[in-house]
C-alpha cells in the first residue's frame, strides 16, 4: 500500500479561542504530530529569516518526534494577524491545512482580559478597560509581545484577519468553533474528516485547558449589548463566509 503524503496543518489562532484545547485534542490523535516544543510557540513565519531556513530545517527542528504521521501539525496563534505569515507559510509548505478557531468575541474579550491581567500585562477592571476599548486602539508596545494585549475587541473582529489566509489558501482554510467543538462529536468528526484522519479518534481533552488563574467577572448587560452592536459587521460577513448561523448571540 502507498502512504500517504504528509500534510502540513497551521492553526493559525484566533488567540483565546481554545486554540491549546483543540491543540490537545489534534495532538491525541495517532495520525496527527504536533510541534515541539508546543510553548513557546513556534511563530515561525513571523520571522522572515525562520522562514527561509527551508521545510528541512522546520521539519528537523519542531518535528523530530513524528513517526511517519499523514498530519504535521503547528500552533501559532499571532499567525491569523499577519499576512506575511501566509506568504512565507506558501512559500515554505506549499499547500498546507490551516484551522482557524473562533469563539463568540464577547467571551474571547472576557477570556482575555483575564489572560493578559494573568501575565502581567493589566491591572484595569473589565468593564472599563473594554469601554475604553470601544473608543478605539489601547496603546500596546510591540517590542514586549508579537501582538497587542489590550486588543479586547479588535481581536474578535475574525474577518478582520482571515482575508489573507482565505486569498493564498482557500478551500484549505477550515473555520471551526470552540463552541461546537467542545459539546458536539459531529464538529470534532467533520474537523478530523477535513484533515484527513479517522474521525474515531477525535478524543477530546479532559477538563480546562490553558484557563486563567483570575476568572473574570461577568459584563454589565448593558455593554455587552454595546459589544454586540460593535460585532455586528463582522459577525454578519462571518455568518455569510460559513453559510449558516453563528453559535453565539448576534446583533440584529
Amino acid at each position: 500500500m502507498t502512504a500517504r503524503p504528509t500534510r502540513h496543518l497551521l492553526v493559525i489562532g484566533a488567540q483565546r479561542c481554545g486554540s491549546t484545547w483543540v491543540h490537545d485534542l489534534l495532538a491525541a490523535h495517532p495520525d496527527i504530530v504536533m510541534a515541539r516544543p508546543a510553548r513557546p510557540e513556534p511563530k515561525v513565519f513571523l520571522s522572515a529569516e525562520d522562514s527561509a531556513r527551508g521545510r528541512d530545517w522546520y521539519v528537523g527542528t519542531y518535528f523530530a518526534h513524528a513517526r511517519g504521521e499523514h498530519v504535521l501539525g503547528e500552533k501559532s496563534t499571532s499567525y491569523l494577524e499577519y499576512a506575511e505569515a501566509a506568504d512565507r507559510a506558501a512559500a515554505m509548505l506549499g499547500d498546507p491545512l490551516v484551522l482557524a478557531v473562533l469563539r463568540d468575541p464577547v467571551r474571547r474579550a472576557r477570556s482575555h482580559w483575564a489572560f493578559s491581567t494573568d501575565n502581567g500585562y493589566e491591572d484595569r477592571p473589565l468593564d472599563e478597560v473594554l469601554e475604553q476599548n470601544l473608543e478605539g486602539p489601547l496603546p500596546w508596545s510591540p517590542g514586549r509581545t508579537s501582538v497587542s494585549p489590550y486588543a479586547y475587541l479588535e481581536r474578535g473582529r475574525y474577518t478582520d484577519y482571515l482575508g489573507p489566509w482565505l486569498e493564498r489558501f482557500g478551500d484549505d482554510v477550515t473555520i471551526a468553533f470552540l463552541e461546537e467543538l467542545t459539546t458536539e462529536e459531529s464538529a470534532r468528526a467533520r474537523l478530523m474528516e477535513r484533515l484527513g484522519v479517522d474521525p474515531a479518534h477525535a478524543v477530546p481533552p479532559e477538563g480546562a485547558v490553558n484557563t486563567s488563574t483570575h476568572p473574570a467577572p461577568e459584563i454589565d448587560e448593558a455593554l455587552v449589548a454595546r459589544l454586540r452592536g460593535y460585532f455586528r459587521d463582522s459577525d454578519t460577513a462571518l455568518r455569510e463566509l460559513v453559510g449558516r448561523p453563528l453559535p453565539w448571540p448576534t446583533a440584529e
